[in-house]
């Protein structure tokens, strides 16, 4: 498809609602409506050449499930769907949620096992954050000085949130939908 595809996975609702608010900046131009990731198909996530993928963080910086203490299956539930996938040729841009504060051993984990996955599966993953302006003390989701994704916190830091998407977005745009960008 040539619109980027908006997934994620949720369970108090905050990464849906900075999944639509992405949708929102993004316009319907350039991206699908959000879908979250429990009542999607594998097939239907691989129509996407590009993709912006969101998780909340759980666990001890696992991959959110019902196992972790989700209320509903996540991200660990779907991809066992997409074992054995070919995603090479795709571009792939991660968000992730956490709680710099209450989890700042662990903060926004959980992104680096979609990161590790879809990366494993042959995606191109764009969309690396700096951890400038964060006040934690671990993130598995930091490789150098970067988060692999947008870490947002909406606990601490939610009025920082909008400006965070627009930067991310005007960077990753290009990057996932080269041929729109070059056309503009």
């Amino acid at each position: 498809m040539s619109k980027i595809g908006i997934f994620f996975g949720t369970d108090t609702g905050s990464t849906r609602l900075v999944a639509k608010k992405i949708y929102s900046l993004l316009g319907d131009g350039l991206a699908d409506k959000p879908k979250n990731i429990n009542r999607t198909s594998a097939a239907e996530l691989l129509e996407y050449d590009a993709l912006i993928l969101g998780t909340p963080s759980y666990g001890v910086g696992d991959l959110p499930g019902l196992s972790t203490g989700c209320m509903e299956a996540n991200w660990a539930e779907f991809m066992p769907y997409l074992d054995g996938a070919d995603l090479s040729g795709k571009r792939v841009a991660l968000f992730g949620l956490g709680n710099q504060e209450r989890y700042a051993d662990r903060f926004a984990s959980s992104m680096i096992h979609l990161y590790r996955l879809f990366y494993g599966y042959g995606a191109d993953i764009v969309g690396q954050w700096g951890t400038e302006g964060y006040q934690f003390e671990h993130s598995h989701a930091v490789i150098g000085n970067h988060f692999v994704g947008l870490a947002l916190d909406q606990r601490t830091q939610p009025h920082l949130t909008e400006e965070r998407l627009k930067i991310w977005l005007a960077q990753i745009t290009p990057q996932l939908l080269p041929l729109t960008a070059e056309a503009a």
